[in-house]
């Protein structure tokens, strides 16, 4: 039964330096965090274990006691279809759980399961998304933007309604813009914190792209509290792009930015692979610096002064800079090695 295959299990990301957004949200606490009301964004991503079954299902929310016990991140769980099993969540240690009161059985239901947050001091997300409209919304309005921020706020109101308000917002799609304006209705009638992103982005290469296209468009808007980059792929892989995201936006820096210039006919050196190289050499650095990878002098200390450090190819020769001045010319197989060492003296790597 496919409805059986619905839980995942989410793990936040904190992330430990504040962005006060213009969009300022209520507060709410999820586990051992703090979102919405200016505190940090925060960064979700999901397990992708196997629950094919009732029993795997059931035997997986038991297990998340053991995980509770290891972990030191609030876990969420995903229920759909199933009020009983966000009950059972919820009894064994879930930080918040993620319900689309559209597919949970009607407003008893949602009422049981809100009743039990509220008790357990459990958060809530109340996630909407195109692909499970109330019928009601759908045989009036279709799916668009509209439909999903109309779902958004009645299911948001009517959860308020039975005296709980620890919980925060999604209004998910497949289409890019459609979600944007979905979140862009909503903020402007509530001040409900949001978890924004978009739902099957794809594989690694259109999911980074829908993701970033979607997410650092409300970002930029100062909408969003938290987030989830969803690709069809790593869940390790979402983590990364989300930082990057997060970084382009100059929201959060948590490592070495890389820039490098595009190929054209003065590029005398392999540069992509100069680039990929340099770019595993700090992969584990937690410097907040810039480093420019560049095809040739003129691309070098000129176009990136900016940046911390560099290294520029020639013909057969390379030159490292740091602060857009020229600190060794040397040859071209002997660049990276140079490069390497000054970082390692600088405790860059």
């Amino acid at each position: 039964m496919k409805e059986w295959n619905e839980i995942k299990l989410f793990i936040y990301y904190n992330i430990d330096v504040i962005f006060k957004v213009m969009r300022v949200s209520k507060e709410i606490k999820v586990g051992s965090v703090i979102l919405g009301n200016g505190n940090p964004i925060l960064i979700q991503s999901m397990c992708n274990t196997n629950t094919s079954d009732i029993e795997s299902t059931v035997e997986q929310i038991k297990s998340l006691k053991s995980i509770k016990d290891r972990i030191n991140i609030p876990l969420i769980a995903d229920i759909h279809f199933d009020y009983r099993l966000a009950l059972l969540a919820v009894e064994n240690g879930a930080d918040c759980i993620r319900i689309n009161p559209g597919n949970l059985g009607g407003i008893e239901k949602s009422k049981i399961v809100t009743d039990a947050c509220k008790s357990n001091s459990v958060a809530m997300r109340i996630g909407v998304n195109s692909g499970s409209l109330e019928k009601e919304i759908l045989k009036s309005d279709g799916i668009n933007a509209e439909s999903l921020c109309k779902s958004a706020l009645y299911n948001s109101r009517m959860v308020e309604s039975f005296g709980f308000d620890n919980f925060k917002v999604s209004m998910k799609s497949s289409s890019v813009m459609m979600t944007i304006q979905a979140y862009r209705l909503f903020a402007k009638e509530t001040d409900y914190p949001l978890h924004v992103g978009v739902t099957e982005a794809g594989t690694l290469f259109a999911g980074t792209i829908k993701s970033s296209i979607g997410i650092g468009s409300l970002l930029a808007d100062s909408i969003g509290d938290t987030f989830r980059v969803s690709i069809t792929g790593d869940p390790l892989e979402e983590v990364r792009i989300a930082y990057q995201i997060l970084a382009s936006l100059d929201i959060r820096r948590t490592g070495v930015e890389i820039i490098s210039c595009p190929t054209c006919g003065r590029t005398d050196i392999n540069l992509i692979g100069l680039a990929e190289t340099v770019e595993k050499l700090v992969s584990k650095s937690t410097s907040v610096v810039t480093i420019a990878v560049m095809g040739c002098v003129v691309n070098g200390p000129g176009e990136a002064r900016e940046a911390d450090y560099g290294i520029a190819g020639g013909s057969g020769v390379g030159i490292i800079f740091r602060k857009g001045e020229i600190v060794k010319k040397v040859k071209e197989d002997e660049l990276l090695a140079y490069f390497t060492e000054i970082l390692k003296t600088d405790n860059i790597i």
